[in-house]
């Protein structure tokens, strides 16, 4: 489905007075307004490929109807979130889930719609219907070796698609690890894993990067061969210099202080990215922003002010993405909902008064330095985000357009009720 530049104009100016009182009013309480829209609009965050589609659980997926039937769909979807909101100009492809038949013409398909390709991904979680071997007990850490080997072969593949396609990152999640005490030589798994992603990182490009994911548990629920974010920087250590730490907000135990690993990754030199959802109980893969927005700024403020100190391209030198997926909501209005959980938090996050902080915590005054943090979150800053997607062409309502458009209808009327997008 197409959206035409006049429908977003005509959609903008019915709203177009409250916005502009709206933005009058913060724009007279902030300082340095236009730098501000300038980052928000240059801020990028990148769609999945398979979030496009309806999520589900093990019991159940109960598909919305218009889902992308293929890779050529889920561009035209992504294109239409970035016409919309203007700051989801990347996707992020899952291999094999979306292999591209034909990388020319898919290149030239997202270009159009103003895409970039971000971080492939590789996936050794699931069997696949032609696999000759099985990741029943994992894949870089198995025992058998013609497994490992199967693949590193598999993650050298999705490397080749990226370079065809111009991403220049690969995210490796492994879910080897462990259900039971004694089934796994806890040693063994990690060299063996340690030499498969050796391997890999040779085979990389030299302006590639490797994301190196983690998580505390699921689908293993007793260890996990790349747990938390010291084993996977233990791993980015020993691989080199074009490997990192991925940190996925859900992938950490309950009340994990994240800012605070974030702080330290970027201290360090070795954070690539982030997949960006949002959890109450664990892995949940919730809308962003929707369960706890204040973990949410405080990892922005550590990111804001981390990047700064190194001198470092906000929109550039890490790698942003959504990594949610639910069952119960159309996934593209979820998806606008993250996005703009994200740009909110952003702003809020650069309006933080860093010298008066700073000062607080020389002073070790611990009530101003909470609340120079509180009055940065508790600033209502949805103009900002509004003014800088409209002066990129962006709607001042993203969902709000979405709906009046009928987008979810019109794409039933075009793919079909039954259609089911590839993924989980």
């Amino acid at each position: 489905m197409q959206l035409e530049k006049y429908r977003i104009e005509e959609h903008n100016q019915s709203l177009l007075a409250a916005h502009q009182r709206a933005f009058a009013y913060i724009s007279g309480e902030t300082e340095g307004v236009d730098n501000i829209l300038e980052k928000l609009a240059a801020f990028q965050v990148a769609i999945p490929s398979w979030a496009l589609g309806t999520g589900g659980t093990r019991f159940g997926r109960f598909p919305a109807g218009g889902e992308p039937r293929n890779l050529e769909e889920k561009i035209e979807d992504i294109g239409l979130l970035h016409r919309l909101n203007q700051s989801s100009g990347a996707i992020s492809l899952h291999i094999p889930w979306d292999i591209p038949s034909n990388p020319s013409h898919i290149k030239a398909l997202a270009a159009q719609h103003g895409l970039r390709f971000d971080a492939m991904n590789s996936n050794t979680f699931q069997d696949q219907p032609d696999q000759a071997l099985s990741y029943k007990f994992g894949s870089l850490q198995n025992v058998d070796k013609s497994v490992r080997q199967q693949a590193i072969d598999h993650n050298i593949e999705v490397i080749r698609h990226g370079i065809e396609l111009g991403s220049d990152s690969l995210t490796v999640w492994l879910s080897d690890g462990s259900c039971f005490p004694g089934q796994l030589n806890f040693r063994k798994a990690f060299q063996h894993t340690l030499s498969g992603l050796q391997e890999i990182y040779a085979a990389l490009p030299d302006n590639w990067k490797m994301f190196v994911e983690y998580k505390a548990f699921e689908p293993n629920f007793y260890s996990t061969t790349v747990g938390d974010w010291g084993q996977s920087l233990l791993y980015a250590s020993k691989l080199g210099p074009k490997a990192y730490t991925l940190v996925d907000l859900g992938h950490h135990l309950p009340n994990a202080n994240i800012e605070q690993i974030v702080a330290l990754l970027l201290m360090e030199g070795k954070l690539g990215g982030f997949h960006f959802n949002d959890s109450k109980y664990g892995d949940d893969d919730l809308t962003v922003g929707s369960i706890k927005p204040y973990q949410l700024f405080l990892i922005f403020n550590e990111l804001v002010e981390g990047m700064d100190s190194r001198g470092m391209n906000h929109a550039t030198d890490l790698g942003w993405m959504i990594d949610a997926s639910h069952n119960v909501k159309d996934p593209l209005e979820d998806l606008l909902q993250s996005v703009e959980a994200i740009m909110i938090t952003y702003a809020q996050a650069l309006l933080v008064d860093r010298k008066k902080l700073t000062e607080a915590q020389l002073n070790s005054d611990v009530v101003t330095a909470q609340e120079v943090l509180q009055q940065a979150f508790r600033t209502d800053v949805r103009a900002l985000v509004a003014e800088a997607r409209l002066r990129a062409g962006g709607a001042l309502s993203p969902i709000g357009m979405y709906r009046a458009e009928k987008v979810r209808e019109n794409l039933i009327k075009e793919r079909g009720l039954k259609t089911v997008a590839t993924g989980l």
